[in-house]
């Protein structure tokens, strides 16, 4: 743990100059204030710096704006991507009338379901490990005119490109579906994913891995380790921020958009996850596969709220164009060792039961993180508080089942919109608990419903990229 006091003696030891502020709103954007050191004092990490909450979607009205930012010295790095040296900061919200955690704030709303973990005496930590998979493009354009609507991307890498005029087109190009993962010369991104991932290390992410990912047009991925909730959503934030600036610096842009193109993968968010409690993990034991009583309850109580749970994993209309029956995103609600054409899978991971964990692979990236692994945790608890036992497992290809045996197997919503009514009528998971609000539930369904669905029925396909390109 890192005090408030070492962290101004770096600013002065190290003559830093420049506070970057981060915080995260509603709907997964990092926003960020950039202040002059002298600015930030130790009253900074508990009463917080003040800004306009009116400007931030979903969170307050104009008659009642000033909200406070409180810093977390446990998240402090330099930011590479700043000309001068800049200490970046993350922060959770207070409300400055009350002293009180801003119930809308997502990162509040994590540390609640942790708080909540501890309460019911089940556990006392929450792993999570995301795996966010992103697009890197050369060029992205898209507009909504009162008379036309039209998006466009392109990538070197492009199946589509074979026979551009390249002066000259070396024919190095992914074939759909066929990118995970040839050596290059046919992977182009190999040393910008190496710099990505080293910049993620500098900023205290510990990492592992880098490689392109199954589609055509520069799909790729990065991983590192697992992490407590809170700490793994700060470190997915990190992630996606390094990516896309790095990108940048070289000329490309990235997106976590799950569909962005047609006719091959998209990109999803596996998110690995187990409780433990005195360090010690819970999840491994007898049953199916290795798993404890309790691990296949928490599958049971994921399994059963899925439908609600993916209007907050999957929050996008067009996160519902990568969950499509029978192509590469599990949509069929069962469980499996070692099976990725399940929607939950447990890893295969030998006999240490460390490893122990399940894989919940719905959720995609455009979800806000904090909220995401907070609402899989309560579900989980509710599948163990209930016994919500999964049923038996389903260990086929369920991709290559008959359209009868399909019709056996619950299914994922088909649409954000029928994910938001699921919402509507199941979050008592969620709000008993005291982890969500039920001003946050309705907040989140009335902005998604306006905001988004309502605007898809008006608008053609192209206004996806203008809602979502920046997720």
């Amino acid at each position: 743990m890192t005090t408030p006091k070492e962290i101004l003696k770096k600013i002065q030891d190290e003559k830093i100059q420049m506070i970057d502020l981060k915080f995260i709103d509603t709907l997964g954007t990092w926003q960020h204030l950039t202040m002059y050191q002298d600015q930030i004092n130790e009253s900074s990490f508990s009463d917080g710096v003040p800004f306009d909450g009116s400007s931030i979607r979903g969170w307050k009205g104009i008659e009642e704006s000033d909200m406070t930012m409180v810093l977390d010295p446990n998240t402090t790095w330099i930011d590479p991507f700043m000309k001068e040296p800049t200490l970046s900061i993350i922060c959770s919200i207070k409300e400055p009338r009350t002293g009180q955690w801003y119930n809308r704030c997502p990162r509040v709303i994590a540390q609640k379901a942790i708080d909540y973990l501890a309460s019911t005496g089940l556990g006392d930590t929450a792993f999570f490990g995301p795996e966010a998979e992103f697009f890197i493009f050369d060029d992205v354009r898209y507009d909504q005119t009162t008379n036309s609507g039209y998006y466009y991307v392109d990538s070197v890498e492009g199946r589509w490109n074979t026979g551009r005029e390249e002066k000259p087109n070396l024919g190095y190009k992914t074939r759909v579906k066929e990118g995970y993962f040839p050596v290059p010369p046919t992977d182009n991104f190999q040393d910008m994913r190496t710099e990505m991932l080293l910049i993620m290390k500098d900023c205290g992410v510990p990492i592992e891995k880098q490689h392109h990912e199954v589609a055509t047009g520069g799909q790729c991925e990065l991983g590192f380790k697992f992490g407590k909730l809170i700490e793994a959503a700060d470190w997915l934030m990190t992630y996606k921020y390094v990516i896309k600036n790095v990108a940048r610096k070289y000329g490309k842009t990235v997106t976590f958009m799950p569909k962005p193109i047609f006719g091959d993968n998209g990109s999803g968010m596996h998110c690995h996850q187990s409780i433990w409690k005195n360090g010690q993990p819970l999840f491994a034991g007898d049953k199916y596969a290795g798993m404890s009583e309790m691990g296949l309850y928490y599958i049971g109580g994921i399994l059963k709220h899925a439908p609600a749970l993916l209007a907050i994993t999957n929050p996008t209309t067009n996160s519902y164009k990568r969950l499509v029956p029978g192509y590469e995103a599990p949509v069929n609600l069962a469980y499996s060792q070692g099976n990725r054409s399940a929607s939950v899978r447990i890893p295969l991971s030998g006999d240490n039961p460390k490893a122990k964990r399940l894989e919940f692979r719905c959720p995609d990236a455009t979800s806000n993180p904090y909220l995401a692994f907070a609402a899989m945790l309560c579900a989980g608890i509710d599948g163990i508080k209930n016994k919500i036992h999964p049923g038996e497992p389903l260990d086929k290809n369920i991709y290559e089942l008959s359209p009868e045996e399909l019709s056996k197997i619950p299914s994922t919503p088909g649409s954000l919109e029928l994910a938001l009514e699921a919402l509507e009528n199941d979050h008592a998971f969620l709000t008993e608990s005291g982890v969500f609000s039920e001003d946050f539930i309705q907040n989140w369904i009335d902005y998604k419903v306006a905001n988004e669905v309502k605007q898809m029925q008006l608008r053609p396909h192209p206004y996806e990229f203008f809602l979502y390109y920046d997720c």
